[in-house]
């Protein structure tokens, strides 16, 4: 269950909170003028965590690269190669008259 501390009250209880986390993975709140601002977390939790967003990350990023593989697969390699280095030219162009 979480618990929900000031930062204030945290100062005064940082050992206790902190071997509370640790031994007994009790996740805290912390807030500051009532409202929620950071957590603390047992560090393996924050490690699964990252883990996760990062599966997210790729599994989205995978899903991206099929939608172009089925948005693109009328079209031949050298066609889709022709277009990134137009759209290449283009930018470089752009960015000289710009710059």
């Amino acid at each position: 269950m979480n618990q929900i501390i000031g930062v204030t009250e945290l100062q005064r209880r940082f050992r206790s909170v902190f071997d509370d986390v640790v031994k007994n993975r009790t996740p805290y709140i912390l807030t500051r003028g009532s409202r929620p601002e950071a957590v603390i977390v047992p560090y393996d939790e924050y490690l699964r965590s990252q883990r996760f967003n990062e599966e997210e990350v790729l599994a989205r990023f995978d899903a991206a690269v099929e939608r172009m593989r089925e948005y693109n697969s009328q079209y031949t390699d050298e066609e889709v190669e022709a277009d990134i280095k137009a759209a290449i030219r283009e930018v470089r162009d752009a960015r000289k008259t710009a710059g």
